[in-house]
């Protein structure tokens, strides 16, 4: 958080308020800055690219033969819940889109005032 400019308070507005932000907000569990890029580098590390080939494979098989037969196969139908299960937890890592109307929200519902104490 920067402050970059002081002035005098607005009656009608709510303060603390968030005016901007922008990227990917970390979970609140994810212990810090520096575990919160590690976590983003292993979302998007070159496993990422593995389980994106092993999906296109998937698509493709599904798409040449207009049928979702592949996945009658317990071992490929397996596969493909781990593939999804992996993708998942990947998309879990990345965290949540920066929103300023849920930032203010939770302003507003002093929501800052609990993380602050435990902060203390």
């Amino acid at each position: 958080m920067r402050l970059e400019h002081q002035c005098a308070a607005k009656p009608q507005i709510h303060y603390p308020c968030c005016i901007g932000g922008a990227g990917t907000c970390p979970p609140e569990d994810s212990d810090g800055p520096e575990a919160w890029i590690l976590q983003e580098d292993e979302a998007l590390g070159l496993g990422l690219d593995e389980d994106l080939a092993s999906a296109l494979e998937f698509f493709a098989d599904i798409s040449e033969t207009r049928s979702f037969a592949i996945l009658d196969d317990p071992d490929r139908a397996e596969e493909f819940r781990e593939l999804l299960l992996r993708i998942d937890r990947r998309n879990a890592l990345l965290g949540r889109t920066f929103e300023r109307q849920t930032v203010n929200k939770r302003l507003r519902q002093e929501e800052h005032l609990t993380l602050m104490h435990q902060q203390i």
